[in-house]
């Protein structure tokens, strides 16, 4: 079987030259001459020749094997999963995380009025200087004092909602959430005041949270990059002239700065996965359909997932337990397995069969191949078994990915398209030129590899419990300070970002990005885990194993919540 993804061509564009090829891909006099080379660039062009006689899938919903036995509660799971205390943490520097939250409030060690005091000033702080954070980019002070206020009487009355309650969680500018508007990363978009939480934010709001506000992310969630020209970069908190990457870019930023344990991001090409690798933390996109979409801004129906980013694997595992299951508001939810977290604890990984397909796994950056071939090692001598494998039709499923979530997004602009164009930046115009572009025999012919490639998926999971790669082809981008006002586009570097995470949203399988070691310039890496769909909780389990062993450090911009202010 031959490895057939191929690295895409494509000129960076910044600038007047970003500026002058916008207006040209526009102009509909124009646009026939240029739109076959930006075809032919990215792979549509030889896309195109595949004659497939396979039946379409239009949605990656795959029905579970096992009894559909209900858990009495979401809490329940979440509860049970951090009941068990381990004294041994991971290594090199510790991230508070929700445990550590809930056993100072219980203990009484700090308040959740004091964490709201800290995380308003942090915030503050950090959307200022010359290279502001920009992970938070909506919160108001005097929310987040009441929710304190309650969840603090609630906690003095021995009745505290659930292990979250007065943890602090940033919500990703996608989901609805009042009393803020819905922005999607755009100028436009977000008017009036949400009229009700997404499921996602509900269900965190139910179990206690300390919702602090909105995260940054790239417009229209249409980028894996941070780089939003409209509501500034979503910075690194590692090095803050690189980026979070995206589209949750403010979800991870918000995380990997310590100004919160949890977060709650959106994936539709890799939008959780790829911040939570470059911020150095946990992020979960779990199978299409576990969590509901209600709520969230209709953008790309058919690849879009909601998740968490968490400090660590607990963090993340506490949140998709939280946040998961059915809910009557969005069928696509309805007929799930019951939401586990079995045996997350467990650390023997015993009777585990981990696949790696080698040429894939090693078309990264050298830093980054052996940050997790080292990271391979750690689940190998936990007890997995690490066979090779190979995955046919990759580069199909990555251009039918684009196919499919470029006409996706364009459509749900549509109706916005003619009286905001010029509103969006010129890297998102260009991405929706090319999805209006595509024909409907493009659209369905990816449909028909989407089927071709959950075939080949299930062969290889017959053979193995898990796939791991890098999560990413390099590591965090520099961001060019010349690009703040107009951004860039740059194909290229795209396509490396996104290299092993659009499978995973093409076909609906979950997916798992966790630390894996730093490059040297101490940019994080991470390590990508795709499973079978349904069981998130096996790729949460692998990442809490290599957590243990992967030694973390202290990012550069970053803010201790949990301590007490006496002054």
């Amino acid at each position: 079987m031959t490895y057939n993804l191929k690295p895409v061509k494509a000129p960076k564009l910044r600038g007047l030259g970003l500026r002058l090829f916008t207006v040209l891909i526009e102009s509909k006099w124009v646009r026939p001459l240029l739109m076959p080379g930006l075809i032919k660039s990215t792979g549509v062009a030889a896309f195109r020749r595949i004659v497939s006689q396979s039946a379409p899938t239009n949605l990656p919903l795959v029905k579970p094997s096992e009894p559909l036995i209900r858990t009495s509660s979401q809490y329940d799971v979440a509860e049970a999963v951090a009941a068990v205390r381990d004294e041994e943490g991971s290594s090199g520097f510790q991230f508070s995380s929700i445990t550590d939250y809930a056993r100072s409030y219980r203990d009484q060690s700090v308040s959740p009025e004091e964490v709201g005091e800290n995380i308003i000033a942090a915030i503050e702080s950090s959307n200022l200087g010359d290279y502001p954070l920009r992970a938070i980019i909506k919160s108001e002070a005097d929310d987040i004092r009441r929710q304190a206020a309650k969840s603090a009487e609630r906690l003095a009355q021995g009745r505290p909602r659930s292990i979250l309650e007065g943890v602090p969680v940033a919500i990703k500018d996608e989901l609805d959430m009042p009393p803020y508007t819905t922005h999607v990363g755009t100028r436009f978009l977000g008017k009036e005041i949400a009229g009700e939480d997404a499921t996602p934010v509900s269900r965190l709001r139910a179990a206690g949270a300390l919702l602090v506000g909105k995260a940054n992310m790239f417009e229209i969630g249409i980028s894996p990059t941070g780089n939003n020209p409209i509501h500034g970069f979503a910075r690194n908190p590692y090095h803050l002239d690189h980026d979070a990457g995206g589209s949750s870019g403010g979800s991870g930023a918000s995380v990997g700065s310590g100004i919160v344990p949890l977060a709650i991001g959106a994936d539709g090409g890799g939008s959780i996965r790829i911040p939570a690798a470059h911020c150095g933390v946990v992020g979960l996109k779990p199978t299409f359909g576990r969590v509901s979409e209600f709520g969230a801004a209709p953008l790309c129906w058919s690849v879009a997932h909601v998740g968490p980013i968490g400090a660590t694997a607990l963090d993340a595992a506490i949140g998709y337990a939280i946040c998961s299951g059915e809910d009557p508001k969005d069928a696509m939810s309805l007929g799930q397995p019951s939401v586990h977290l079995n045996d997350f604890q467990n650390r023997d990984l015993s009777g585990v069969t981990v696949g790696i397909y080698p040429q894939w796994f090693e078309d990264a950056s050298p830093e980054i191949v052996q940050a997790c071939r080292d990271t391979l090692q750690i689940l190998e001598e936990a007890g997995a078994v690490v066979r090779e494998i190979s995955v046919a039709g990759l580069e199909e499923a990555r251009v039918g990915h684009a196919i499919t979530i470029l006409t996706e997004m364009a459509t749900a602009m549509e109706p916005h398209y003619a009286a905001h164009r010029k509103d969006f930046g010129h890297a998102t115009r260009i991405n929706l030129a090319m999805g209006r572009a595509f024909s409907s025999r493009d659209y369905v012919l990816a449909q028909q590899v989407r089927t071709e490639s959950l075939r080949e998926w299930d062969r290889v999971f017959s053979e193995v419990d898990a796939v791991v790669t890098p999560t990413t082809g390099c590591a965090s981008p520099y961001l060019n300070p010349g690009t703040a006002s107009h951004g860039e586009s740059d194909m290229s570097l795209l396509t490396e970002l996104m290299r092993f995470v659009v499978c995973a949203n093409f076909c609906g399988q979950p997916a798992v990005s966790f630390p894996a070691g730093y490059t040297g310039k101490g940019l994080p890496i991470g390590m990508q885990a795709i499973g079978r769909h349904w069981e998130e909780h096996l790729l949460l389990r692998l990442a809490n194993v290599a957590g243990r062993r992967v030694a973390r450090r202290e990012p550069v911009s970053f803010y201790e919540i949990l301590s007490r202010n006496d002054g």
